[in-house]
């Protein structure tokens, strides 16, 4: 699925401090907690709370949050649809990064259970 330039650069510049609170709302609305946020962005990102505070202090994009990320090597097993793209099949891999991090969220907020959106299962399988 292609999404646009103008798409992908909002995406890359957009910062990860002015979608955090977002997604904290999100998930708290539906009974989750920061704990549980946190977590599902360490497993996606590997970064630990100092890094993602650091990251927020100084309202790194998300060009850059990514950059400075280790993605999980079982991110791939993210698939679905977020905001109207299929993440597994969005071209630009920085954009397929944030969208696999919005359906982190978005599961934790719908109350799935940690060890499916975690793709412990399906670590397993591949």
């Amino acid at each position: 699925m292609n999404t646009t330039p103008e798409h992908d650069a909002r995406m890359a510049n957009m910062t990860f401090a002015s979608v955090y609170p977002h997604y904290l709302t999100k998930v708290e609305k539906k009974g989750r907690t920061k704990a549980e946020l946190h977590h599902v962005i360490s497993w996606l990102t590997g970064f630990d709370e100092e890094q993602l505070q650091e990251l927020i202090d100084e309202k790194a994009t998300f060009a850059d949050f990514f950059k400075r990320a280790n993605l999980h090597p079982n991110a791939h097993l993210i698939t679905g649809v977020i905001c109207g793209y299929r993440v597994e099949q969005i071209q630009t891999p920085l954009t397929q990064q944030v969208r696999y991090l919005d359906k982190l969220v978005d599961e934790l907020a719908k109350g799935k259970k940690m060890e499916k959106i975690l793709r412990a299962a399906q670590q397993q399988n591949t």
